[in-house]
């Protein structure tokens, strides 16, 4: 349960940093609540994860998601660059979460 709320948290994570960009185009009251809800949401499922799981896997995977997350969803909503190295790098984040899951 705890790795199906880290991963949520992480999801949570990408919506936060969506939701700034959005927030940024457009400052209304519901860009701002689901920006809060997002992070609040995101914090609250890490915190239920390092309850089970050891602190430094649960926080680089949590990061992991957000980082990579946040990164695709530049490229796929806000015209980043699709350049090859930068998905290279993404692949390497992830692959990184996932080994520390493997590992733990």
């Amino acid at each position: 349960m705890a790795w199906i709320a880290l991963v949520i948290a992480g999801l949570c994570e990408m919506m936060g940093v969506y939701m700034i960009s959005k927030y940024n185009e457009v400052k209304n009251i519901k860009n701002l609540g689901l920006l809060i809800l997002a992070f609040v949401l995101s914090f609250v499922g890490l915190a239920y994860a390092m309850e089970t799981l050891p602190m430094g896997t649960a926080y680089a995977i949590w990061t992991g998601i957000g980082a990579a997350g946040g990164a695709l969803l530049g490229m796929l909503f806000f015209y980043e660059s699709k350049d090859w190295r930068r998905v290279v790098c993404i692949i390497l984040v992830l692959g990184a979460a996932i080994m520390l899951k493997l590992i733990s």
